[in-house]
């Protein structure tokens, strides 16, 4: 390998021009594209997120944790280019090794020699810290205020930016320290595991979440469920490959790795966790189970995906979903109700991610990535796991201990938890008026009115699935068709030669019986009493011009012609 692809490989600065070009902006043509490329596809991650987390909750909740997946790019995305970047990046002479300061509000000008790294950069970073953001979302599911969780999005951009920048920001002093971390087991996952734990305690559980034991209760969504861990899977594989920071050189060697052993620590994961739920179940599958088992797995193989070995990757993999499926039961006894399991997940298999560096990354030649260390089990000694070690002590303690300063805050402005009665109804109907057929709506409002809830709202919100014009258009039809039917009715037994016919005057007493259960919407057909003359001069009509008008004469061919019409 030639001086030049070396230094380049190095990461780390080189002249260009009058600059001096951080590692985070040392990208040529082709890293480009490929960090590009990666974030793209890392932004569909959040399509599993949210489809995993709806599938996770009540029926009457799954429109607000999409909405709430929806709020964290906005929010979240707008905060982190507003202040989010430059705490993690900023190369402002304030910079120190806590946090960053500098190149806030990121806008590079035309002109400028930088200017698509600088933008290539930004968009991959913010892919990573909406996903930190999101992964908090799925833990306060169904029982936190909407209005309370757009200022917590808009606020925790904070709480992942600082951190990252310990670890990967070039002021940061665990990376000073040698703290290795490529794709974010510590930075993303564990400080996202970490404020989830915090935020699911602070809460509290849902209405009736222990009332009859610790068991999970029913998913909303199989079925979504299922697609969002796809979604994630396909989503985690350019999360770590693009986490090379490009192709040029050997990078494109350790993208590949990356992207194998990610696939191979996820196969680990899955078959540890499906044997752990058979042996739980008496021979079932719980599929949150093998769901959150190889998604443990792929938090676990994160931070050092391609430092492994294929068989080092499937122990890692194993062991991060074996602690993800034991964590969970244990966190709901704590009382800590976490619908999806987002602290298990991406907590405490996090933790095991950080770890697992310190004892089986290999030194990746010649890249720098880990600054020419080995973990401890290939002969590397203990340097590197006690940073690491420092590393889960410093995260995980600042994303809990922020996360409840954050919510404290917050709900000293706005209540964090929903009113009682609008958790029964469910977030959907009370925050975005969008109201679910058959899911006991009806008996939660007849439950509420006799201690005069205020309904008003909600009351005269239409379900969805249907258009209410379209509902009353066939109910004036199905009324018209009833009207029809008896006045054929009639018109057959006063047209009968064997019933006695009557003279019909204007205080006749007719009765007719409708045809359907169907009560007609007032006002569509007049109910004045008729008279013959009435009928000799045509009470109905044709809908066909060439059909003459019905005079006194009746025909029963009127039964058989669909050409005519009834006016009144």
């Amino acid at each position: 390998m030639d001086n030049a692809t070396a230094s380049a490989l190095k990461g780390i600065g080189r002249n260009h021009s009058n600059y001096v070009i951080p590692g985070l902006y040392d990208l040529s043509t082709e890293d480009t594209n490929w960090v590009l490329t990666s974030s793209f596809i890392i932004f569909t991650m959040q399509t599993g997120f949210g489809m995993l987390e709806s599938g996770c909750v009540s029926i009457k909740n799954e429109v607000n944790i999409m909405m709430k997946n929806v709020i964290d790019i906005v929010l979240g995305g707008f905060t982190y280019w507003l202040f989010g970047y430059g705490m993690s990046f900023g190369r402002g002479p304030l910079s120190n090794p806590f946090i960053a300061i500098g190149d806030f509000l990121l806008d590079p000008p035309v002109g400028d020699a930088l200017m698509g790294q600088i933008f290539a950069a930004f968009l991959f970073q913010l892919s990573f810290a909406t996903t930190a953001t999101t992964i908090v979302s799925g833990a306060m599911a169904e029982r936190c205020n909407f209005k309370a969780y757009c200022l917590f999005s808009f606020l925790n951009t904070a709480v992942y930016c600082i951190p990252a920048g310990w670890v990967w920001g070039e002021h940061g002093f665990l990376n000073k320290l040698g703290a290795v971390d490529i794709a974010g087991s510590g930075p993303v996952h564990l400080i996202g595991g970490a404020s989830a734990f915090a935020s699911a305690a602070m809460l509290g559980p849902r209405l009736g979440r222990y009332s009859e034991g610790f068991d999970p209760l029913p998913l909303g969504n199989p079925v979504n469920a299922c697609m969002g861990l796809f979604v994630l899977w396909w989503g985690w594989l350019a999360f770590n490959s693009g986490s090379t920071y490009g192709v040029s050189g050997a990078k494109w060697q350790y993208a590949a790795r990356a992207a194998v052993m990610t696939m191979m620590g996820s196969f680990g994961g899955g078959f540890t966790s499906s044997i752990y739920s058979f042996w739980r179940h008496d021979g079932g599958m719980d599929i949150m189970d093998l769901i959150n088992g190889v998604l443990g797995s792929l938090v676990s193989i994160t931070a050092g995906c391609f430092l492994y070995r294929a068989w080092e990757a499937l122990i890692i993999g194993a062991i991060g979903s074996l602690l993800c499926v034991l964590a969970m039961p244990l966190f709901d006894r704590m009382g800590v109700d976490d619908p999806v399991g987002a602290s298990a997940v991406h907590g405490v298999s996090g933790i095991w991610g950080v770890i697992a560096v310190g004892l089986f990354a290999d030194n990746p030649i010649p890249l720098d990535t880990t600054n020419g260390r080995m973990g401890l089990f290939k002969g590397g000694g203990w340097y590197l796991l006690g940073i690491q070690t420092l590393s889960v002590l410093c995260l995980a303690s600042w994303g809990i201990c922020s996360t409840f300063l954050l919510l404290y805050v917050i709900n000293k402005i706005i209540p964090i938890r929903m009113d009682p009665h609008e958790e029964l109804l469910g977030a959907d109907l009370t925050e975005h008026r969008i109201r679910h057929s058959q899911i006991g709506l009806s008996r939660a409002i007849s439950a509420l009115a006799p201690i005069k809830v205020d309904l008003k709202n909600i009351a005269g919100v239409q379900p969805i699935g249907i258009n209410p014009g379209h509902e009353r258009s066939i109910d004036q039809l199905r009324a018209a068709d009833d009207k029809l039917y008896q006045w054929q009715s009639y018109l057959e037994q006063v047209s009968n030669p064997r019933i006695t016919r009557h003279k019909l005057t204007a205080n006749s007493d007719i009765t007719f019986k409708p045809k359907s259960p169907v009560k007609p919407p007032g006002n569509v057909f007049s109910r004045r009493p008729l008279t013959r003359e009435g009928i000799s001069e045509g009470f109905y009509r044709p809908n066909n011009n060439e059909f003459p008008v019905i005079g006194a004469t009746i025909s029963h061919e009127l039964d058989k012609d669909p050409n005519f019409a009834w006016v009144d």
